[in-house]
């Protein structure tokens, strides 16, 4: 199983990012894949989980409405756009199926 994330940048609040997650090992289009994020000093939280066919989703409280995850099952890509963006979403970000997960990439909002 190998997840690489990339998109992570230094925004402003109120700003946007697209994460994205390229999927590769494993069969893709028949799991259910989440997002999660961990900010300085604290533990894992999950963000977002998309089911299989990319019609189903659930998000934290902290994130819903701001951010929407997507899949694409084609080219074994998950995605999460983030809009709205505010400080506490500083954190790393991490693409996982189970308790696997990438090397994540930093999103940092700060003015």
């Amino acid at each position: 199983v190998q997840l690489v994330e990339s998109g992570g940048d230094l925004v402003q609040p109120g700003g946007s990012l697209r994460l994205s997650c390229a999927a590769s090992g494993f069969n893709f289009r028949t799991s259910a894949m989440n997002w999660a994020r961990q900010a300085p000093g604290k533990g894992l939280e999950w963000v977002s989980t998309i089911s299989t066919d990319g019609t189903q989703s659930l998000y934290s409280n902290s994130v819903k409405g701001r951010f929407t995850i997507s899949r694409d099952n084609a080219q074994n890509m998950l995605y999460l756009q983030m809009n709205n963006l505010k400080e506490e979403d500083t954190a790393v970000y991490y693409c996982r199926i189970g308790s696997t997960r990438g090397q994540g990439t930093q999103v940092t909002v700060a003015s």
